[in-house]
């Protein structure tokens, strides 16, 4: 980044350390020497960062570019200015990534937003509680009876821990986040602001006395290596546990209703709703709102297009897309049948020529 306000200053490093942390080649070895001492994009980059381009969306940016350096592919190499050094990789962002989470490992991981090392002398900490060593607890920080927090793990500031969760080691909850009825693995970073082991949305709806609240007694179990963006809310099972699996990523407002099940190294996007009792195989990706309807089943590898709205059952492997959501190819074919049937009438408004 240009203007690194927020973190550390990184080290200084040459091109060819930068090579070497990478599977980039340094096209002219002779500037093995020169000396990065940032990250940039290529419109804001000096002659002291290195920056990358993969897409000619961005053509202009990387003709005018005052990087020092660029991470690019064999395949847009010649258009490189000439006063940038080139540093060739198959994969020019992945290899960016692989340097920004060594200059700026501080950023991988929330740390205690104060600087505090331990327990807050005004966070609440009940006396049953265990706490391993390593555990720091921000200001204000509740933490209710037979709580168990895992050693490295950071509880922010405001947050409230219910009675008997269990959180692992080197986990993050983030300010302003509530959690109750949870068991939750290692490596786990919770964003601020969410709520996770509320109350499922279960009611027998219409009966003479109104509608009769359904008891929610199961729990959420968070495995290892999930992270959850910031607002998001994940009800606790009623029957069943709800379940978030190894590696998955949740993106910012997400809806997980109860009795979900959803798989290892899935990624859900913004805004998405899951209504209740659905299962969700491994690998998923769903992209931003899109909408679950309950009871369904997502197979293995299954993506599921933006704003999309699903009420059938998707097959492994399956590309989906649309309102209501069906093979992308078929959705397409009837969107351009569609534009078709409304050129043609905006051509021949009364019909005109036809039989």
């Amino acid at each position: 980044m240009a203007q690194p306000t927020f973190s550390k200053q990184p080290p200084c490093l040459t091109l060819a350390e930068l090579a070497a942390l990478t599977n980039a080649a340094l096209v002219d070895p002779s500037r093995g020497g020169q000396r990065v001492r940032g990250l940039a994009s290529l419109e804001e980059a000096g002659p002291m960062h290195l920056a990358f381009f993969d897409n000619l969306k961005y053509a202009d940016q990387l003709a005018a570019t005052k990087a020092g350096a660029c991470l690019v592919s064999p395949r847009f190499e010649a258009s490189v200015p000439a006063h940038v050094a080139v540093l060739r990789a198959a994969q020019p962002f992945r290899e960016f990534v692989k340097i920004a989470r060594e200059l700026y490992s501080d950023a991988l991981r929330p740390q205690s937003w104060f600087g505090n090392d331990g327990i807050a002398p005004s966070a609440v900490v009940d006396p049953t509680a265990h706490l391993e060593d390593g555990v720091i607890v921000d200001p204000l920080a509740v933490i209710g009876p037979n709580v168990e927090i895992g050693a490295g793990t950071v509880i922010g500031s405001a947050a409230v821990i219910g009675a008997n969760v269990r959180i692992g080691r080197d986990c993050n909850v983030g300010a302003h986040t509530a959690i109750q009825f949870a068991l939750i693995g290692n490596n786990v970073l919770i964003h601020p602001g969410c709520s996770i082991g509320q109350d499922g949305y279960g009611f027998v709806f219409f009966g003479p006395d109104g509608h009769l609240k359904v008891p929610q007694t199961g729990r959420v179990l968070i495995q290892n290596d999930v992270e959850i963006g910031a607002g998001t809310t994940i009800d606790r099972g009623s029957l069943r546990d709800t379940v978030i699996g190894e590696g998955t990523k949740i993106d910012n407002q997400v809806q997980i209703g109860h009795n979900v099940t959803i798989g290892r190294r899935c990624l859900l996007a913004a805004q998405i709703g899951l209504a209740g009792s659905l299962t969700i195989g491994d690998n998923v990706a769903l992209g931003a709102k899109v909408g679950i309807n309950n009871h369904l089943k997502i197979g293995d590898g299954a993506q599921v297009t933006a704003m999309s709205a699903v009420k059938d059952d998707i097959p492994a492997n399956g590309r989906w897309g649309g309102h209501f959501a069906k093979p992308t190819r078929q959705w397409f074919r009837e969107i351009v049948a569609v534009e078709r049937l409304v050129r043609d009438s905006a051509a021949d408004p009364k019909g005109e020529g036809r039989e």
